[in-house]
């Protein structure tokens, strides 16, 4: 081999040597840049929970997007919809739960849901709305402070006021600050 061929083949073996040697990932460093601690823990989409007793389904929760974040509160966000489904203790459903939004806070034992809110009670037909429900895990109670109504089937308002006291059958409830006009017939 003649000195000049070897003379080029040096600073090529060089170059190739030095990008070898250059691609070494450093784990530490690609967290740092990757690393964001607001993101969630756990993504997960079509997000299903259910909660039994003794192997029979109490509640069914929905949600579209969920993300599950573990500090500084383990807690779950619910997005883009949320259902919830109340079963008898036979097993059917007895009441229904919608809103746009939820947060499962498992430390506490409550559940929030926001905007759009809507209760309903399936053998009475009739409809809680509102901004804003509390849902107590711990008692069954839901619960606001925020300004309801509540519909019939026939879409003629029974119930009118600020804030709110159910369980989550919805059977029967208790309006803490009624107001408004009602016209009551037999």
């Amino acid at each position: 081999m003649s000195s000049t061929g070897l003379l080029t083949k040096i600073p090529a073996m060089i170059f190739m040597a030095g990008i070898l040697f250059s691609c070494v990932n450093d784990l530490d460093t690609i967290q740092k840049v990757t690393f964001d601690e607001d993101a969630p823990n756990d993504v997960m989409r079509e997000f299903n929970m259910f909660y039994n007793d003794f192997g029979c389904a109490r509640v069914k929760i929905y949600a579209t997007l969920a993300e599950t974040y573990m500090t500084p509160t383990h807690l779950t966000k619910l997005k883009d919809g949320v259902k919830v489904d109340f079963y008898s203790e036979d097993g059917t459903i007895i009441s229904k739960l919608t809103a746009l939004y939820g947060e499962v806070n498992y430390e506490t034992g409550e559940i929030v849901v926001r905007d759009s809110v809507g209760l309903l009670n399936l053998k009475k037909g009739q409809r809680l709305e509102t901004e804003e429900l509390f849902w107590n895990q711990n008692d069954s109670t839901i619960y606001t402070n925020k300004n309801v109504i509540i519909k019939s089937p026939d879409n003629s308002v029974q119930g009118w006021g600020r804030g709110i006291e159910t369980t989550q059958e919805f059977s029967r409830y208790k309006i803490i600050e009624p107001y408004g006009k009602f016209n009551l017939s037999k």
